[in-house]
Order: C-alpha cells, then structure tokens, then sequence
C-alpha cells in the first residue's frame, strides 16, 4: 500500500470517527432536542481551533457482545481549541455510542486532556450526557471514576473545571460534576441525580418525574 493509499484510509477511519453512533441513534439524540457530541464542542470552541485527541482509540473489552462493538473513539470526544483566543481544554460525552457510558478507554481519554490542562494551566469544560459507568465493564469502569475523581480534587484551585448538563446523567455522571467550579444545566433536557424515578419508586414508593428530581429548577432551588 502506497502512501496515498494510506492517506486515504487514514481520511476514512476518521470519517467513521466523526459518525459517532448509528444513525438510529444520532436520529433519537435529535428528536431529543439534543446536539451531537461534536456539534457541541463545534459550538463552543472558535471556529476551526479544535484540535482532536485520540480519535482512534477504541476498547480492548470483551464479553456481553462489546468485542463486536469497537466505534473509534469510543463514547467520548476529547481535544482543545480556543473560546475568544484563548486555550481551553474539551471533553464531550457521546450518548450515541453505548448511552456516553464510561468505560477504560473514555476514562483514559478524559484523564489525559484533564492532565494535560493542569500542566499547562488551561480551563477544562465538561459536556455531559452520560448514563454512567458501563456495567459490562465492571470494576474497570469504577477505576476509571476513581481517577477522574483525583484529578477533579488535584485541579481544584489550580484550574477553572467547567460542566455543562447536556443530557440524562446519572451515578458517576454526576459526582464529578459535583466538584467542579461550575455547573450549568440545559432547560428541559438534562437531568442531573444518583438514580432514577424507577429506583425511587421501588425503594420509596414516591413517585417523581425526571425534571421534578435531577432537572435544573430543583438543583437551583434546593440541592
């Protein structure tokens, strides 16, 4: 294979990484009202300033059928760019691609963009749309929180951490968020809490609504 030859399947392995999940659910993320992972961060960075991360990284996890699920890049887009000319550090959680779950790969993403803001002394923004730990992954999901959780504590105070609710984010979604600088929420689409209604309900009886428990009024009002 000549080197055009490899360009060009360079070209198309990050076309599929740009695709994010299947169509299926890039169609649902929309009738959600909801903005792609990328289109996201093509919002709020500078325009042409972003400059991707490990695009091609994929998870080395097996069983309960993920070996036959390896997107490029995983559930999450990492990178840095510019807001106003100066630098900013990007993560965006991809709820096309296993519900933006945290695996080890999304974890070592997140991690190493988060590292290298504090070394360069940079602000780190979060985009959040995540179910959580991916359970398929067990402890190593768990691990994965466990680092992210140091570095928000080693970052406090040395780094601005920013988090934007943009989605259903639940579990380990949540807690970090929690010790970040700033947290805002998206009206009517994101919902921030520990466990759902469904849990709730069977625990409690107390039936709640999703925006009655984790969206942006009562977290603003009460939490």
């Amino acid at each position: 294979m000549g080197t055009e030859q490899r360009i060009e399947q360079l070209r198309e392995l990050r076309r599929q990484a740009e695709g994010g999940g299947s169509r299926r659910a890039v169609d649902r993320q929309r009738e959600k009202g909801k903005l792609t992972a990328r289109e996201r961060i093509a919002l709020l960075l500078d325009q042409g300033s972003f400059q991707e991360i490990d695009t091609f990284v994929r998870h080395q996890s097996r069983g309960f059928g993920l070996e036959d699920r390896r997107p490029l890049g995983d559930a999450v887009v990492t990178g840095y760019g510019t807001v106003n000319g100066r630098t900013v550090f990007v993560f965006a959680e991809d709820f096309t691609v296993f519900g933006g779950s945290l695996g080890k790969a999304v974890a070592d993403k997140i991690t190493k963009v988060m590292d290298m803001a504090m070394k360069v002394g940079a602000p780190v923004v979060g985009l959040k749309d995540s179910g959580g730990a991916r359970i398929q992954e067990g402890v190593q999901s768990l691990d994965g929180y466990g680092r992210i959780f140091y570095r928000n504590v080693m970052a406090s105070g040395v780094i601005p951490q920013v988090s934007v609710i943009m989605g259903p984010c639940a579990g380990g979604a949540v807690y970090s968020p929690a010790i970040t600088d700033f947290v805002y929420q998206v009206g009517g689409t994101s919902h921030l809490f520990f466990t759902g209604p469904d849990v709730i309900k069977a625990v409690t009886g107390e039936e709640v609504t999703f925006q009655g428990l984790g969206g942006g009024s009562p977290h603003a009002a009460i939490s």
